[in-house]
Order: C-alpha cells, then structure tokens, then sequence
C-alpha cells in the first residue's frame, strides 16, 4: 500500500490517470480539461507519473513538436479503480447546492 500510495498520493495524479483512461491528449489538453491544477505541478505530475511507468509520453518530430500523453498497460490497471472512486464520491459526496437555486 505504501508504494501505491507514493505513486498516486498527491492530489492530481488520480485526476491525471481519469482524465486519460480513455484518450491520448497534449499538454495543453490536460491543462484545459483539469480544473485548477497549475501547469507546474500538472508538469511535475506528468514526470513523475511516466516516471513509475504509469503514462507513456510520445513525442513527434514535427514543426512545432507534438507530444501526446497515453496510459501504459500498468496505468491501465489502474481505470477499475478510479472508476469506482469516482463512483464512490458521487454516492457520498454531492455539490453544494446554492442558496440562489433555492430562492
């Protein structure tokens, strides 16, 4: 649990691993599609992840360059997982409603 924890315990790595469970996406895609994460640490994250072998980055030789951000087959493990975490939040944790819709 230990080593789990150290690979996916900051706050955005499980958000980055959702967001690409089911696409290929650009930096500035994952920036655009993440909420609130600033593009340090969503650069940091990125690093770090396809450093555990959790996200393949592919980069191509074109003008400007093009890098493309996937899941490896061990980040792939990982989707039952978030899924049934985003599952959970939804059971448990609802939004805030605003007192204006209530009015």
């Amino acid at each position: 649990m230990q080593r789990s924890m150290a690979i996916l315990g900051t706050r955005w790595k499980p958000v980055i691993i959702y967001t690409l469970r089911d696409r290929k996406a650009r930096f500035g895609q994952l920036d655009a599609l993440i909420e609130n994460i600033s593009r340090k640490v969503l650069t940091s994250s990125l690093k770090e992840l396809e450093e555990d072998g959790v996200i393949l980055r592919e980069g191509y030789r074109e003008l400007p360059p093009r890098v493309e951000y996937s899941l490896t087959e061990k980040g792939k493990a990982l989707i039952p997982i978030m899924c049934q975490l985003a599952k959970w939040n939804e059971a448990y944790y609802q939004e805030p409603v605003s007192t204006e819709l209530i009015a």
